[in-house]
């Protein structure tokens, strides 16, 4: 095989310094080193890459042809490197997160973006479960990292890093009943049927917003919005998933008395503290919480 790591690194160093004496500089090596590992390229390519007839060689146009691919492979080998030296330092082979489908739109991509900047050789994958359901896999170990709403109690297994905040509101839709209740108040929510968002497996809900005897559940944010436009129930949502259809009219806030139309409620990154964090979850969490902390 013509190109090895070695002649490409030697390739393009004459490519940069101009010279073969320049790029032996460059390399730490001999001139006569340099070219003569060009000249073995040439030989097993038979082709010429630099025209040596003038006082320094210049690229032919079969060499200016092979650069792109070259810098390419150059670039890839970099970043194998970097993530071997990674791996012998902790970088796990994959970084699994699951997030609860509510917080689909919160800012936990422009983290992934920065992980991908520093590792970009990292496999990364996104799961969206009901927080129920994220927070088992984060203990089953499927997920090494859960981004979820903070949890009624505190569970031993459990670190977490708070990152940011949302709003739970009560609503319906415009044409529901509710809405034309005097003095709305929990005894009526209690008596209304309430679409929940809750775990595929375990029917879980978060019990803070378990107001109704009659529950409808769904594992999809936007499945329950379906059914609060169509009048089937009424549900605690986010206002940031919520906010266009309060504004679009499709959903209405409900007038609560004696209640407030608002849980505010923190969000976290969890890990397990009973398996170690790789160094792409705690470069994760970190830049998740400098971003929080920039707000």
């Amino acid at each position: 095989m013509a190109f090895t790591s070695d002649n490409v690194q030697v390739f393009l160093a004459v490519l940069d310094q101009g010279s073969f004496s320049a790029a032996a500089r460059a390399l730490g090596r001999v001139p006569s080193a340099v070219s003569m590992a060009v000249a073995h390229l040439e030989a097993e390519l038979a082709l010429q890459l630099f025209d040596r007839t003038g006082r320094e060689p210049r690229p032919t146009d079969a060499a200016r042809a092979l650069e792109p691919q070259a810098r390419q492979i150059a670039l890839q080998l970099r970043a194998l490197q970097a993530h071997a030296l990674s791996l012998t330092q902790g970088l796990e082979e994959r970084l699994t997160l699951a997030i609860a489908p509510e917080l689909m739109s919160a800012r936990w991509s422009g983290p992934l973006a920065q992980l991908a900047a520093e590792y970009p050789l990292l496999d990364v994958e996104v799961l969206v479960a009901p927080q129920s359901d994220a927070l088992t896999l984060l203990h089953t170990g499927r997920a090494q990292l859960a981004l979820v709403f903070e949890r009624p109690l505190l569970d031993g297994r459990e670190r977490f890093q708070q990152v940011g905040a949302e709003t739970l509101v009560a609503v319906a839709a415009p044409h529901h009943p509710l809405l034309q209740t005097k003095a709305l108040g929990e005894a009526h929510l209690a008596a209304t049927r309430q679409i929940v968002i809750a775990g595929r497996d375990t029917g879980v809900a978060d019990t803070r917003v378990l107001f109704a005897r009659h529950l409808w559940h769904t594992d999809s944010p936007e499945a329950a919005c379906g059914l609060l436009e169509a009048g089937l129930g009424w549900g605690w949502l986010p206002r940031s998933l919520v906010q266009w259809r309060l504004d679009a009219g499709s959903l209405c806030l409900l007038p609560l008395q004696g209640l407030s139309n608002a849980q505010p409620l923190c969000v976290d990154v969890v890990w397990s503290n009973e398996q170690p964090r790789g160094l792409a979850a705690r470069r994760f969490v970190e830049q998740m919480r400098m971003q929080a902390t920039q707000k």
